[in-house]
């Protein structure tokens, strides 16, 4: 996984050999999949629709989504994409609404046409939920699409993962390392569906676990630490922004173009293999996806010192000992404390009902003092990713914050 390694472009992989990012001849729509995505208005599953679009990859696209993309707060780019004639609103973890979600207009020639691909970006996305929610909204979602799929003889089902599914641990994670600690409750349900998806017969599985997933209009936890950071930048006096634990902590990362060029390797590669090489026919077929930069909480605080100009540091000993046995308390002092300040600056930049996906609001579940630490070479080595942007810079978040600002959603 070293950075000297030669980069191949991965579409010349003999893995990507069928529809891995290059556009079949003109004519030829026929034969390029028909493509499914689960929570296609999700983050990741907007940007999956977009590649598929933009590159021309597939005959059909369809769009499955609880929410309309009226109300999904779509940048420009992402409007034909995403727009109503590849949309069906459905939720697709009730099994009455999987005849809608999956059936297709026959052929030209009356036979049944299904889908070729089917990629699950759907699922309880908020942290912190109860058990019966994320048993509802990811698990049972992940087992009724699973099924229908089945059935049908979809040629690749990818479920989106994640990377915390896995024990915390700063030595980065392999697919067989142990999961009996996940980090989340929302990453507790993720893999029991995993499991439980492993075990539906005729199932063509690929699993795909992801770190942090950032790129533009990102919320959740790169959304939170920027928007943490202006409220810092506003502040008189100055005052530092800290971290607790330490600046070695692992929060691994993924832009999510490369997230959409993965799960589009993925399913050319399922499409065409029954087994990972060299391991037995009964080890379910996972990949991890990460980028090349082993981030930490260090590298985060630096960049972060570069573009706003504030100091950063990390919590001593002491305050990282009270954090560990009174981490709601916490918590609730930090969130307490940030946001009235940010729904001030947001007032005085006149940003009144959309804010986007934007707060400082700090979520517990991921605040612990948990490595989020994997590692990616055997989706490299087996189907033949090379990250394109390798690690999380200055210039990418920079070009994150100018997406906010496109939004009107910076203060």
């Amino acid at each position: 996984m070293g950075d000297t390694e030669a980069v191949s472009d991965p579409t010349t992989h003999p893995a990507a050999a069928v529809g891995g990012g290059v556009d079949v001849a003109p004519g030829d729509v026929a034969r390029k999949p028909a493509v499914l995505i689960i929570g296609g208005l999700g983050y990741i599953g907007r940007f999956l629709a977009l590649h598929i679009h933009t590159n021309r990859l597939a005959s059909t696209l369809r769009l499955v989504d609880k929410q309309l993309p009226q109300l999904a707060s779509l940048a420009p780019e992402f409007q034909e994409a995403c727009s109503n004639d590849n949309f069906l609103q459905a939720d697709a973890s009730r099994e009455q609404s999987q005849a809608r979600i999956f059936d297709l207009p026959p052929k030209p020639d009356g036979t049944k046409q299904e889908f070729d691909y089917v990629f699950n970006c759907g699922g309880e996305t908020r942290f912190s939920q109860e058990d019966e929610v994320y048993k509802l909204r990811s698990y049972q979602l992940s087992l009724t699409t699973g099924q229908e799929a089945a059935k049908r003889g979809v040629k690749a089902f990818i479920e989106v993962s994640t990377g915390q599914v896995y024990n915390p641990n700063s030595k980065p994670q392999k697919e067989n390392d142990k999961t009996s600690k996940p980090h989340t409750k929302q990453a507790k349900w993720k893999l029991a569906a995993e499991e439980e998806l492993a075990k539906i017969p005729g199932l063509r599985l690929c699993v795909l676990r992801m770190p942090h997933v950032y790129g533009p209009y990102a919320g959740r936890w790169l959304g939170t630490q920027l928007a943490l950071a202006r409220v810092y930048q506003s502040r008189e006096p100055k005052e530092t922004m800290k971290w607790l634990w330490g600046s070695d902590l692992r929060t691994n990362t993924l832009h999510v173009e490369d997230a959409a060029r993965a799960m589009w390797l993925a399913a050319t590669w399922r499409r065409q293999n029954d087994r990972l090489p060299n391991t037995p026919a009964s080890e379910r077929i996972v990949f991890n996806v990460v980028d090349k930069g082993a981030t930490t909480q260090g590298q985060m605080a630096q960049i972060i010192k570069a573009i706003f100009g504030i100091e950063t540091g990390f919590q001593n000993a002491l305050v990282n000992t009270f954090a560990r046995l009174n981490l709601e308390h916490v918590v609730d002092d930090v969130n307490d404390d940030t946001l009235d300040d940010w729904a001030d600056l947001q007032e005085a930049a006149g940003i009144k009902e959309n804010g986007g996906p934007l707060s400082p609001f700090m979520e517990k579940e991921l605040l612990r003092d948990a490595d989020l630490s994997v590692d990616g070479s055997r989706f490299e080595v087996v189907v033949g990713f090379r990250p394109k942007h390798e690690r999380i810079t200055r210039q990418e978040v920079e070009g994150v914050i100018e997406s906010y600002k496109r939004m009107k959603w910076w203060p």
